[in-house]
């Protein structure tokens, strides 16, 4: 048995045409699994399956409203009927408003809390029923720094990363009997559009992660891939519960 070979797997990356999400795609394609790739946009869905394509990697895309209950039940049902079986989650999906918490009007709230929580339970939860039919899966929950420390321009996206790391102990401990492995990733300051606005947002952010950060740089998307590949595979079969930052050193330096 070859640890970290995917051949054979079947993968779901939910947000997965772009930044860190289409890295993780990669990689887990690289690794001989077949990718499904959900997103809103089907432009940029479109782009990253020929991309994945012209990397020798088998991958179709969905369009997803990970908000709605109904959009995530049928991405996941259509994955099972296009391959046949699911074995790989990746909850990746996610969305950031940058405000001051009492500036925030509810529904911005809201709409951060379902896409990068609720979002997660409702696609494990049918990801689930699949994964039973075929004696075990991997789910990996996509949280952030702001997991571990409060953002004081994102008060929802610092609760809705709190609370994935909650979730996903609590999935860990349920489903573990199950043949089931739910980790979290908690990615560094990565460069993706995201956090390209976020230092226009914030000058001096540029500067300050990099001083903080003992690697000295921000993250590259592709740095999420091994992570990933390895949670997803053979590998980490008595690894559950865990949420491991890929942040350079970012959350150690106190």
């Amino acid at each position: 048995m070859k640890l970290f070979d995917l051949s054979g797997k079947v993968a779901l990356v939910t947000g997965g045409n772009g930044g860190i999400g289409l890295a993780m795609a990669k990689a887990i394609g690289e690794a001989g699994a077949s990718v499904v790739i959900a997103g809103r946009n089907n432009d940029k869905n479109k782009k990253s399956v020929e991309l994945l394509k012209s990397l020798n990697i088998e991958c179709i895309s969905h369009i997803v409203d990970v908000t709605d209950e109904n959009s995530c039940n049928s991405l996941i049902d259509n994955a099972v009927n296009d391959f046949g079986k699911l074995n790989i989650l990746v909850n990746n999906a996610g969305t950031n408003i940058r405000k001051r918490p009492e500036e925030y009007e509810l529904e911005e709230w809201k709409s951060i809390i379902d896409t990068n929580l609720i979002s997660m339970f409702t696609c494990s939860k049918r990801a689930f029923l699949h994964f039973k039919n075929v004696g075990g899966g991997k789910i990996i929950n996509i949280g952030s720094m702001h997991s571990l420390f409060g953002a004081p321009l994102g008060s929802a996206y610092s609760a809705s990363k709190g609370g994935v790391v909650q979730l996903t102990k609590s999935f860990a401990n349920t489903w573990a009997k199950d043949n089931i492995q739910v980790n979290a990733i908690l990615p560094g300051y990565i460069d993706t559009t995201l956090t390209r606005q976020a230092r226009v947002d914030i000058p001096e952010l540029q500067k300050r992660v990099e001083e903080r950060t003992p690697a000295g740089r921000w993250g590259d998307p592709d740095d999420l891939g091994g992570t990933a590949v390895f949670l997803s595979s053979n590998a980490s079969d008595y690894v559950t519960g865990t949420a491991i930052p890929v942040d350079g050193g970012y959350s150690i330096n106190g």
